[in-house]
């Protein structure tokens, strides 16, 4: 069974950073596309950022970019997303998001995804 597990949200001021993780269950998280994505109230469930099975590709929506980072460690079945430079309107429930493909391009469609983690909340004062 694979089990995405998110932790890491809280309450920030803006402009301070936060370190989400999710760690995966299984033993496939290498083969694992891998990505973060948000919902705030009212809103519809967004890409926030992606990185391929390897490592090798990552994708940033354009409102994050130069902003959060996505990583993955294949050994701790883990990634992460560092979130630097916080703004009130990143404030959302993060959810981590897996899908077992070894290509290069990231899905950007919450559809595209078969495992999904509980999500954590982030929350932005200004």
């Amino acid at each position: 069974q694979v089990q995405p597990v998110e932790s890491g949200g809280g309450l920030v001021q803006a402009g301070g950073s936060l370190r989400l993780s999710c760690a995966v269950s299984g033993r496939t998280f290498s083969t694992y596309v891998m990505a973060w994505f948000r919902q705030a109230p009212g809103k519809e469930r967004e890409f926030v950022a992606g990185i391929s099975w390897n490592g090798g590709t990552t994708y940033y929506a354009d409102s994050v970019k130069a902003r959060f980072t996505i990583s993955k460690d294949n050994a701790k079945n883990t990634v992460y997303l560092q979130m630097n430079s916080l703004k009130p309107e990143d404030t959302a429930v993060y959810y981590c998001a897996a899908r077992s493909f070894r290509g290069s391009t990231i899905p950007l469609s919450p559809g595209a995804y078969d495992y999904w983690g509980q999500g954590t909340q982030v929350t932005v004062s200004s």
